[in-house]
């Protein structure tokens, strides 16, 4: 027995693979906006998580920024006050000079050199003598260039024959500048002539 299909068979199958087709392209389109609103929410948490790290590096910055301001402070404070106890130190340096400068002045003249005055002009000293002969006052230039702590760049403005003595000697004015030597200078020298006499006093 022959068995005939009349039923629109075609037409079935047309529809029935129309309907898979949609439903693919429905199921991609949902899977599509899946993939994009997922990727969408990525981006959201990731621009989140960026905004809170910028937003965290911007409050440490203001703390940093803060702190430099208050070190600088300090250091303009530190400055300040050296600058105040330099001067104090200064102070306490140019009020000592006088005493050095007598004190050296005695200590360089030799015998025969006798000073008439002493003027000083900020590190500059002009003195004027009178002496028993050419050789005192070279004497004294040496003494004052090579054997000084506190004296300096000695340098002969004039000599002259003066009068007689009372032991009939001729005797000569002279006048001199000599410059002191800053206290840097000064005091080194000063501390490394003293330890010797105190090792000797030690001793």
């Amino acid at each position: 027995m022959i068995l005939i299909n009349l039923l629109p068979h075609r037409e079935e199958k047309r529809k029935a693979r129309k309907a898979r087709y949609f439903t693919g392209l429905a199921a991609g389109a949902v899977m599509g906006v899946l993939a994009v609103g997922l990727w969408y929410a990525v981006l959201e948490q990731l621009k989140s998580a960026q905004m809170e790290r910028n937003a965290f590096v911007g409050a440490e910055i203001k703390k940093l920024e803060a702190q430099i301001k208050d070190i600088a402070n300090l250091r303009a404070e530190i400055d300040a006050l050296k600058a105040r106890q330099k001067a104090v130190e200064d102070l306490q340096t140019d009020r000592n000079i006088p005493v050095h400068l007598l004190n050296e002045l005695v200590k360089q003249t030799p015998e025969g050199v006798y000073l008439n005055s002493i003027r000083q002009a900020g590190k500059v000293v002009a003195v004027t003598g009178v002496a028993q002969s050419n050789e005192r006052v070279s004497e004294f230039l040496r003494n004052t260039l090579y054997s000084s702590q506190w004296l300096e760049k000695p340098e002969l403005i004039e000599i002259r024959a003066g009068g007689q003595s009372t032991s009939r000697q001729r005797t000569y004015d002279f006048s001199l500048r000599l410059s002191i030597k800053p206290p840097q200078a000064a005091n080194p020298a000063a501390a490394a002539a003293s330890t010797p006499a105190a090792a000797a006093k030690a001793s």
